[in-house]
């Protein structure tokens, strides 16, 4: 365990995107941070870290049995898994992805493969984790995120979401959100009752909604393949992450969130060594799936690392056709990233709206990644406190901390999404993308360094 205001350390958290536990991430009260175990390997002159002797292949449609075998015997591959979900297949993809596990280094099973019937082949990439209220950290001073210029306390630095709620704007329980990361502590004091999928009947054993997947009724966990998405204490992140989107206000405890009336799903991919590619597409389907009979608006996406995937930029691409924002962390690497790509953020899904820190006097923060035309507004990341989940005495109990990184920045536009998806339903994905980014307040650091050059501003929504 690390005590407060730890800087963990740099050489953990190699391609890291939005926020981590590992990198550019301040810790108040206690981390259980972890080594990541997985090999370095050098990918188009990058250096990402992927699962060693793994790949992804798509195939192309038609590919015989024949040819896959093919395929299967030059690189010495069995089939690991084929990921062909619901989500596929409501649009159109009967092949979906093989997960292969070889012998080979990856990238050399790579090349060999080159040149067959397929689509694409490429790593399993491993990614990281790159708030008028009385609750007690928003009266003390401490919740400056939510603030606004005529809030009190005040700080136009805010996401002026303290505003929004002074208008009466507060969200709607109709509102759905889903948190693409570590699970969520759904019972925690400030959050309980703001999780669900109604489709669902609680321990009957039976897959109600049809999704696919059994009693899911706060989502489901990609990693232990179980409907369990929250482990523990070691579920920090994702509880961090719903807190500043839709913890309660007006309660007398703990923090408010962006949205307080909100609904969340969490798709827990994330685990004590990162997540991979392969369930990273798992999870946005699971959420993009959920949109056929929940008013889905957005996920949020606080992660990233690894390259250019196209397996999960097409899972993104299905999200997008299904009228889901994707809302992702610009990462935590202090770069430019119209020269240096940052994933998932970077890809150019219409849909992606990508999250760049600032701080409580207006600067953008130091390990915030930034690009004019790659990255689309700043919002608050550094100094955030939210919910978390914490151990006493052999317990899980609900706890409180502050975090920085752009993936405390994502979810405070999360939370505007939502707060205008309740004040204007219907609308389309498109349309709320929009009314996010051409309210953004001019902020002379983000000059030049967003699309909008300037931060979110929820008062009007």
């Amino acid at each position: 365990m690390k005590n407060a205001h730890v800087f963990l350390a740099a050489a953990m958290a190699v391609a890291m995107v939005g926020c981590t536990k590992t990198l550019n991430e301040d810790i108040t009260l206690q981390n259980d941070g972890a080594a990541i175990s997985v090999a370095n390997q050098v990918v188009e002159g990058n250096t990402e870290k992927f699962v060693p002797n793994e790949l992804l292949v798509k195939f192309k449609a038609g590919t015989s049995e024949s040819k896959k075998q093919e395929v299967f015997d030059r690189i010495n591959a069995r089939i690991s898994e084929r990921i062909l979900t619901k989500t596929m297949q409501r649009f159109g993809d009967r092949e979906g992805v093989y997960l292969l596990n070889t012998p080979l280094a990856a990238l050399d099973a790579i090349s060999r493969a080159r040149g067959l019937e397929i689509e694409f082949a490429e790593p399993n990439f491993i990614y990281q984790h790159t708030v008028v209220s009385n609750d007690a950290y928003y009266t003390n001073g401490s919740l400056w995120g939510m603030y606004g210029d005529a809030t009190n306390p005040a700080n136009a630095n805010g996401s002026q979401a303290g505003e929004a709620w002074a208008l009466g704007n507060v969200g709607s329980s109709s509102v759905y959100i889903g948190i693409i990361d570590e699970g969520a502590m759904f019972a925690h004091e400030d959050i309980i009752g703001n999780f669900g999928n109604p489709g669902e009947i609680a321990g009957n054993g039976l897959d109600d909604d049809g999704n696919g997947y059994t009693d899911d009724v706060n989502g489901w966990d990609f990693v232990n393949n179980d409907n369990s998405v929250f482990d523990g204490v070691d579920d920090d992140h994702g509880t961090h992450v719903a807190g500043t989107i839709g913890a309660k206000g007006g309660n007398r405890i703990g923090v408010a969130g962006v949205c307080w009336n909100v609904k969340m799903i969490s798709a827990k991919f994330l685990g004590s060594t990162g997540g991979t590619t392969a369930n990273a597409i798992k999870a946005v389907d699971y959420i993009t799936g959920l949109k056929l009979k929940l008013n889905m608006v957005a996920s949020n996406n606080s992660w990233g690392g690894g390259g250019f995937s196209q397996a999960l930029r097409d899972a993104i691409g299905r999200a997008e056709q299904a009228n889901v924002l994707f809302i992702a962390a610009a990462g935590n690497d202090g770069l430019n990233t119209e020269t240096t790509a940052s994933y998932p953020s970077g890809y150019d899904n219409a849909n992606i709206i990508a999250v760049a820190s600032i701080t409580n006097t207006g600067a953008i923060s130091s390990f915030s990644n930034y690009a004019v035309t790659r990255v689309d507004i700043g919002a608050p990341g550094t100094g955030i406190f939210s919910t978390l989940p914490a151990r006493s005495k052999g317990k899980v109990i609900s706890s409180y901390g502050s975090y920085s990184g752009t993936s405390m920045a994502t979810p405070h536009v999360t939370g505007g999404a939502a707060l205008y998806a309740a004040t204007h339903p219907g609308s389309s994905a498109a349309t709320i993308k929009n009314a996010i980014l051409t309210s953004a307040v001019p902020t002379a650091s983000l000059t030049g360094k967003c699309v909008t050059g300037g931060q979110l501003n929820v008062s009007g929504f």
